[in-house]
């Protein structure tokens, strides 16, 4: 009976520490998809202008449009007018630019945004080179300098994050392991003397299996609503960042949680067992 309530407590230190593993790793694997959507974000709501010669008609520039939304590397397309660019340009340098010039030395233009995968600069010279084939287009425009500096740096946060994210795994299932092996360190003795009673390994590692498989579940779940409330906590102050939220990934995060969970508790536990049913009853002292 002493050693039962013994091991109790240890069960509950054990689910709740491998919990509190499950769920740094939750909180970085939040932080990727986050930094993921972020960056499809970026890319996709900047604005390429593909500009018009002056005496282009309304109807030559809707036909570029339509071929342009037809296109795999488009999101989404419109026109701005001569009218529309010039008001726009007055707002930014709060002065009537046409007043002083004596004519509108802007184009009508298309502000196309492009699909993720295409913002980047070979794509961009390809999708260039295909826009200026019509003789109508005058100039195909875009901000080189943050397209790379955003593509450089996302790349280096990339880099940054996953080595962060392999360095984790690895103490992530060190240290569950160790948690494990310690809560299955007070059954000793009772495992020993299972299997000097008669007991097969495979009868005296079941109950632990399933025990361990338990363990693992409640600590998924456990971690698991940790992380909701830290994500819930996260977009009361920060709104924009359930706009950022990819279900599917977050999906896969969750029950990757809880399946890491429960293999690394079941995995240590059963090795445990076996450990001690090797040892000699005087080594477990």
């Amino acid at each position: 009976m002493a050693t039962g309530k013994k091991s109790k407590p240890t069960y509950f230190n054990a689910i709740m520490g491998v919990a509190l593993v499950l769920f740094l790793v939750g909180v970085l694997g939040w932080l990727l998809i986050n930094g993921r959507a972020l960056s499809r974000a970026f890319k996709e709501d900047m604005e390429i202008s593909v500009d018009f010669h002056d005496n282009v008609t309304d109807g030559s520039v809707a036909k570029m449009k339509a071929i342009l939304d037809r296109q795999p590397f488009v999101r989404s397309t419109r026109i701005i007018s001569k009218d529309e660019a010039i008001k726009m340009e007055n707002e930014v340098e709060g002065t009537n630019i046409t007043e002083f010039l004596g004519y509108n030395p802007l184009f009508t233009s298309i502000s196309m945004k492009l699909n993720e995968e295409y913002v980047n600069k070979d794509s961009l010279d390809k999708i260039k080179k295909f826009v200026l084939q019509s003789n109508i287009v005058r100039d195909m425009t875009w901000p080189n300098v943050v397209v790379e500096q955003m593509n450089s740096n996302l790349r280096k946060i990339g880099i940054i994050l996953g080595s962060i994210s392999v360095l984790l795994m690895i103490v992530v299932i060190f240290l569950i392991d160790n948690t494990v092996r310690l809560a299955m360190f007070s059954s000793r003795f009772l495992i020993k003397t299972m299997q000097m009673v008669g007991a097969t390994q495979t009868f005296i590692t079941r109950p632990f299996d399933i025990r361990a498989f338990l363990n693992g579940l409640i600590s998924g779940v456990v971690a698991v609503i940790g992380l909701w409330i830290v994500m819930s906590f996260a977009a009361a102050q920060l709104p924009v960042l359930a706009l950022l939220n990819d279900p599917p990934l977050l999906t896969f995060l969750i029950i990757g949680m809880i399946i890491l969970g429960i293999i690394i508790s079941m995995y240590s536990t059963h090795r445990s067992v076996v450990k001690y049913l090797k040892m000699h009853v005087d080594d477990l002292y």
